[in-house]
């Protein structure tokens, strides 16, 4: 078996709507109907479906739970921008701001977040 990439993950979040607001208002994604009214979050090439606490579909995670996430995103907006999108949005930014990681295939650089669900959110710029 090889796998070529992750075409979508899924979050259980508690207000649906909510969430599509955070994610397109802060993150730029585009929020999607597909399905029976299902809602996704789309950047990229992938989309994060959402799920609805207590009206997951199945078939699910065994333990679906809100705020279990950890995201990273690779942003094409400088993560400096990043930085200074979110404190002019009141966004809480964990770890005093810009910090390097690795990322899969290199070091990055990162700024930390939290979703309406406490989801963990990275958003960051590979150093080149």
């Amino acid at each position: 078996m090889e796998i070529n990439r992750l075409d979508h993950l899924v979050l259980t979040v508690k207000d649906v709507a909510h969430t599509c607001n955070f994610y397109r208002d802060v993150l730029g994604m585009e929020v999607v109907t597909f399905g029976n009214n299902r809602k996704a979050l789309l950047f990229g090439h992938q989309k994060i479906n959402l799920h609805e606490k207590g009206h997951e579909i199945d078939p699910k995670a065994a333990s679906p739970t809100c705020g279990s996430g950890d995201l990273c995103f690779i942003a094409n907006t400088p993560v400096e921008q990043v930085l200074e999108e979110l404190q002019a949005k009141n966004i809480a930014v964990l770890e005093g701001g810009i910090v390097e990681r690795t990322g899969a295939t290199g070091k990055i650089r990162s700024v930390y977040f939290r979703d309406p669900d406490n989801n963990l959110l990275e958003v960051s710029n590979y150093i080149l």
